[in-house]
């Protein structure tokens, strides 16, 4: 039974979304599993604007490649501790021992082209400072408009946007930052929002509206 305090969905639902035993309207993905239901509710599509958040979503997402986001998530407590919070000053300098600690780590997923992007892209998030800074960087390549989709089917998975950032890391020296990558952290960090037109999400970043 619908809670009868939840708030009813922004839109008509929709096949696209799934209602929870909490009345909230939900994308499939997140309706289920409890740690993927919480990382929606709470975190996806929300504003990253600090550097070092900024930096450890590139790394996840880089690190995601190929794989589920959810196998990501579930790893995550073992990424931070693996690479020192994330902390692009530390983990710039790793050397080849930290590459080689890495790759022993069972916790974490053991890529070593994705560590050494992880690394090399550390360093580039140092370099930006001279030029305003990450952040800055990719922040400006939010598009005058966002996907509004009905159902999962309808969520593009690249735009001339990502294809641009994605260039755009590559010339500063980042690695492991194609298109597709790119519009998956766009969603994520909240530069579009692509929560389903009857999800109670949204339109929650603050960013777009519903």
């Amino acid at each position: 039974m619908a809670s009868a305090t939840a708030p009813a969905p922004k839109h008509p639902v929709d096949p696209g979304v799934v209602v929870g035993d909490d009345g909230l309207a939900r994308p499939a993905w997140a309706s289920t599993d409890p740690m993927l239901r919480q990382y929606y509710d709470t975190e996806w599509g929300m504003p990253v604007r600090d550097e070092h958040g900024l930096y450890e979503r590139i790394s996840l997402e880089a690190f995601q490649a190929g794989l589920s986001w959810a196998t990501i998530l579930r790893k995550r407590p073992a990424f931070r501790t693996a690479f020192d919070d994330f902390d692009p000053d530390r983990v710039a300098g790793y050397g080849e021992a930290d590459v080689e600690r890495l790759m022993a780590d069972a916790g974490i997923v053991r890529n070593r082209a994705k560590i050494l992007a992880a690394v090399a892209n550390a360093r580039a998030t140092i370099r930006l400072r001279e030029r305003g800074g990450l952040v800055e960087f990719v922040w400006r390549f939010k598009p005058l408009d966002t996907p509004k989709p009905h159902t999962f089917a309808e969520i593009p998975t690249i735009s001339p946007e990502s294809r641009a950032l994605s260039e755009a890391l590559r010339a500063q020296g980042f690695a492991f930052v194609g298109p597709t990558t790119m519009h998956a952290l766009m969603e994520a960090i909240g530069i579009i929002d692509t929560h389903l037109l009857g999800s109670h999400r949204r339109g929650s970043s603050g960013i777009w509206p519903a």
